[in-house]
């Protein structure tokens, strides 16, 4: 059976629709990290498929022909970098890894250096010449250093892999360094952190552009049980208690999380999962770590500093729309988690954003 994104209920008819194509130049490094590549490129054929307002048309562009990836499969055929770009061209710069696994059963090898640097010198300066105001930036990973070293991020706020904020500053002294963020879009300039967080922001872009239902259609397809925003941590609450594979307990959570304003009982909650109650309260300390209460208390709060950073909502409006009963219970979930007070957060906020 062929699998893959479905056109199902897309809304794809018989009559004439006119379609924006945007052109997207993905740059390879050497040392490619192969995910990089892969995962948000995922995401533009999805919605090639699910949608037809918007189509991604992909060109590989290196400074050779061949690129050694970061697993050990060479990436062939490669054109060459243009001299110039459509105007709202899309670029996407993949990252780098240091160490490549060459197959075969031999170890993790550091490869000769100077022709990659070579390499990377040229992609920089081809970056830096071609990269106009009305191009899309998109930097994945470490592909932010390399965009850094063109200039293209000075003054700007921006993240890459928490491993490489500290090489980032350094290189880019003038831009504002956002670390354990997921991605940053400041413009047409969007960054990312570390690997999958690609696709993340990936849809989030896509999102822009289509429609919600866009999204979801491909985030099932990748099986990403919740999306998540910028503004999360790289380590972030969302994610937290995820990495199981029990698909009634991912239910339940799917369930928390599209609606953290319900008094969720722990009744609901069971008819979700098909099980009882006491047997639900057993499965969610086995595979998450925590109890339902615990779960629904950390998601509420990690909502509630999302609002506290986007909003000047009233802290009665916060603790409303996050599910909490009262203030009073908001502050003491919120101390669970946080050190400091919730106005404390806001007004750190509001310096880093101005």
């Amino acid at each position: 059976m062929r699998r893959g994104c479905g056109r199902g209920g897309t809304g794809r008819h018989n009559e004439r629709i006119e379609v924006r194509r945007i052109q997207v130049y993905v740059v390879l490094p050497p040392r490619v990290l192969l995910l990089d590549v892969a995962g948000p490129v995922e995401v533009l054929r999805c919605a090639n498929q699910v949608q037809s307002a918007v189509q991604f048309d992909v060109h590989y562009v290196a400074a050779t022909g061949t690129v050694q990836s970061s697993i050990g499969l060479p990436i062939a055929a490669a054109e060459p970098l243009p001299s110039r770009l459509p105007e709202t061209a899309w670029v996407v710069v993949a990252g780098d890894v240091d160490d490549v696994m060459l197959p075969d059963g031999r170890d993790r090898a550091r490869l000769p250096v100077d022709a990659d640097s070579a390499d990377e010198c040229a992609i920089v300066a081809w970056l830096r010449d071609v990269v106009q105001p009305d191009t899309m930036l998109i930097c994945i990973c470490t592909g932010a250093l390399l965009a850094a070293r063109a200039g293209l991020l000075d003054g700007r706020a921006c993240t890459t892999h928490h491993a490489s904020c500290a090489e980032l500053a350094q290189i880019a002294p003038s831009a504002r360094v956002l670390e354990n963020r997921l991605y940053v879009s400041e413009g047409l300039c969007h960054t990312s952190a570390g690997i999958t967080t690609g696709i993340d922001l990936m849809l989030h872009i896509v999102g822009e552009l289509t429609a919600p239902s866009c999204c979801a259609a491909i985030a099932r397809y990748l099986v990403m049980y919740l999306r998540r925003s910028g503004a999360d941590p790289q380590l972030s609450p969302w994610l937290e208690g995820r990495n199981h594979v029990h698909p009634a307990i991912h239910r339940v959570q799917d369930a928390v999380a599209a609606d953290l304003t319900r008094a969720w009982s722990l009744s609901a909650l069971a008819r979700i999962a098909c099980v009882s109650d006491r047997h639900l309260s057993r499965l969610f300390n086995e595979h998450v770590g925590m109890s339902i209460v615990q779960y629904v208390n950390r998601l509420r709060v990690a909502r509630a500093q999302d609002l506290l950073s986007k909003t000047q909502l009233a802290m009665e409006h916060v603790a409303e729309q996050t599910g909490f009963g009262s203030v009073r219970q908001f502050r003491r979930a919120w101390h669970r988690v946080h050190a400091m007070a919730p106005r404390k957060m806001r007004g750190d906020a509001d310096a880093v954003s101005h």
